[in-house]
Order: C-alpha cells, then sequence, then structure tokens
C-alpha cells in the first residue's frame, strides 16, 4: 500500500515517526495525570487492604468476641467458614469468609449451622480465629 506525503508516494512501512509522537503526547500527559489517583486506589483495592493489622493475641483473648455461624470447616487444612456479624476489631463489615484456625484441632468440635462467638486477628496478613467457642 502507498501513501503520500507532500506529493510523494511512500510506502506505508516508511511513514514518518513524527506522526505517532504526536498523537501519543496528549494520551501521555493524561496518564501521567492520572497516575497519583490509579496508585491510590491499586494500594487500596484489595479485599484485604482496609482491614488494620491486630497484634497477635497473647492467651486465649476472649475480649470483643464477635457472633458468628459455621458455614463450613476443613480438618485438614485448620480452616473454618464462618457467617459472621461486624468484626468490631478488624472494622470489617458483616460478611462470610474463611479464617485458619490457630488450633486447627478447635475445627472438629463444631459442624455447618452451629452458632459461635469468636475473636479473629489478622497475624501477617492471615485471619486467624483466635478464640472460639459454641454460641450459648
Amino acid at each position: 500500500m502507498m501513501h503520500t506525503m507532500k506529493g510523494h508516494a511512500m510506502p506505508s512501512h516508511t511513514l514518518p515517526a513524527r506522526a505517532p509522537r504526536i498523537a501519543l503526547a496528549p494520551v501521555a500527559a493524561l496518564a501521567l495525570l492520572g497516575l497519583p489517583g490509579s496508585w491510590a486506589h491499586a494500594q487500596g483495592s484489595d479485599h484485604d487492604a482496609h482491614h488494620t493489622e491486630t497484634p497477635a493475641a497473647s492467651g486465649d483473648s476472649t475480649q470483643d468476641l464477635s457472633e458468628g455461624e459455621v458455614t463450613r470447616w476443613d480438618a485438614r487444612s485448620g480452616k473454618i467458614t464462618l457467617r459472621h456479624g461486624e468484626l468490631k476489631n478488624l472494622a470489617m463489615p458483616p460478611m462470610t469468609m474463611v479464617f485458619t484456625l490457630r488450633d486447627p484441632a478447635q475445627a472438629a468440635t463444631f459442624k455447618p449451622g452451629d452458632k459461635v462467638r469468636f475473636r479473629a486477628e489478622r497475624v501477617k496478613g492471615v485471619f486467624v480465629v483466635t478464640h472460639i467457642e459454641p454460641l450459648r
């Protein structure tokens, strides 16, 4: 295919490089303007980013226990899925999520549908149930 530039026929692979630079300049400027907002969004867009890191519990802290319901547990992996109310110490709204049990043997004492009181903490980026007991 042949293109013309100022009356001269030129093959398409020899178009001047100047044209793409001119077209890219406004795009590059707009992209740079959006960087700070995009970067901030990327820093806080994952599920865990809005939760604060909590120190590991010393002993079985039963302060601020939350209520929940066991929906599933896996004794092999030591994980339990809980449908829970607000977790005030983690600033987390009600939801259903998977937690790691600090003591995986505890999972065997619960079955799906059991109502529980528990405390969860964020330890090294992982949500861990540090205390769990049947709701009476």
